[in-house]
């Protein structure tokens, strides 16, 4: 059998091996070999971009430890049991991870049987203590850059409803606070070429951003991204616009899914600041996204607007998660608005989000070229928006650190818990 772990004469050539994506991987070594060999792999170039973090204790300390942590795009754990305690062990595991988590299991019996019945059971990648650290990286890229796996990122588009809702300030915040809460690496592109703030809004200014991305032709791939990318945090990157009306700008559908689909084979979230425009390429966008925000106000104009666009989108997302509403500004016009029971019945759908009018709060954010999270870490609002990432993203809800106790957890071995039920 041609696996890894399972057929260690038929090594990687490391010219056969593809760079990891920008992916967070957290690894827990059970023994002091396999915890040297972690070391060579995470200082080997291939995983330049990539967030690797390691720890001792094997599968019981990764146990503890992600009852109060968010858990990354990859788990390696090592462990010494073998058969139903393995088996065992990892269901403890599976209720303390997310449910797009990938695990790889490092064990020390070379037993067919036992990797069949775990790779059955939905663990990633079983290989013996013995292997080598370029199958790992093989291993590792295959499961992203594989034709047949699904796309590492998923795409969260922005939009408001009219001008000066403030969708683009929630579009950042919400980047932000997803790159914070959950330690995944986050890509916020800002579509509005001639005006857009996410350079500005994050105090950033770099030399090449969206438009080099956009007409860039053929040369865009997940290597000239990269380059073209700001670092904002640990975890955060920009694409930024050039903010300048020195000429116009006019996007090609193809230009704009290339993009994303790039994007989305790098980091595991792009999120898209979108100027209020409709376009070929814009609805195209909006239509073809995993989760779409509508930002409007509490009046007759963003009423309106919202609505149209609400149910257009959900005419064309037959079979995909409705859009979101964020409500924004809310007791701005406290004598001419329309609440929010009214507005939520001529929408005919619940809203996502209800901001409250803090303009010092949100303007004192903007002249330090923060996120709200940052200036205003305690504030009401900076909750708010870790609540729209964890529903964005379909993560746990609220802060990680709340969740001991609160809802159901999604599980990598939901197929595993059936599996042993059912026998």
């Amino acid at each position: 059998m041609d696996r890894l772990g399972l057929n260690t004469g038929n090594k990687t050539g490391s010219d056969d091996v593809r760079p990891i994506p920008r992916i967070s991987i957290q690894i827990f070594c059970e023994t002091d070999s396999v915890a040297t060999k972690m070391q060579r792999f995470a200082s080997d170039r291939r995983l330049s971009r990539t967030h690797v973090k390691s720890h001792m204790g094997g599968s019981r300390a990764a146990i503890e430890f992600y009852q109060s942590a968010p858990t990354p795009n990859v788990i390696i754990v090592e462990s010494p049991l073998t058969g139903d305690a393995l088996v065992d062990e990892l269901g403890m595991l599976a209720n303390v991870c997310d449910a797009d988590t990938r695990v790889i299991v490092i064990g020390k019996a070379n037993d067919v049987d036992l990797y069949r019945r775990l790779i059955k059971f939905g663990v990633s990648e079983y290989i013996v203590d013995s292997f080598d650290t370029m199958d790992l990286i093989h291993t590792i890229g295959e499961m992203f850059a594989s034709p047949d796996a699904e796309p590492l990122g998923r795409s969260i588009v922005f939009v408001g409803a009219k001008g000066g809702s403030g969708s683009s300030t929630i579009a950042q915040n919400t980047a932000w606070s997803i790159s914070e809460l959950f330690k995944n690496e986050v890509i916020i592109a800002d579509f509005d070429l001639a005006g857009g703030t996410v350079g500005l809004n994050f105090n950033q200014d770099p030399a090449q951003g969206i438009a080099e991305a956009l007409f860039s032709g053929e040369k865009l791939d997940e290597i000239y991204l990269d380059r073209i990318l700001a670092k904002c945090t640990d975890h955060l990157n920009l694409l930024t616009a050039p903010a300048s009306l020195d000429r116009t700008y006019e996007l090609a559908r193809e230009e704009v899914d290339r993009l994303v689909e790039v994007a989305q084979g790098s980091v595991p979230y792009f999120v898209a600041d979108m100027p209020g425009h409709w376009a070929d390429w814009s609805s195209s966008l909006l239509a073809t996204a995993d989760e779409v925000v509508i930002t409007t106000t509490p009046d007759l104009t963003g009423l309106r607007n919202a609505k149209n666009m609400f149910d257009n989108l959900s005419q064309k997302r037959k079979n995909d998660p409705k859009p979101h509403i964020v409500l924004n500004q809310i007791g701005r016009g406290k004598d001419t608005e329309i609440k929010l029971a009214a507005f939520e019945d001529a929408l005919e759908t619940k809203v996502a989000l209800a901001i409250p009018f803090e303009p010092h709060l949100f303007g004192t954010a903007v002249n330090n070229g923060q996120m709200i999270g940052e200036s205003s870490a305690k504030s009401p609002i900076a909750a708010q928006f870790k609540t729209l990432a964890a529903v964005l993203t379909r993560r746990s809800e609220g802060v990680m650190a709340e969740r001991k106790g609160k809802g159901m957890k999604l599980s990598f071995l939901n197929r595993l818990r059936g599996k042993k039920s059912a026998a």
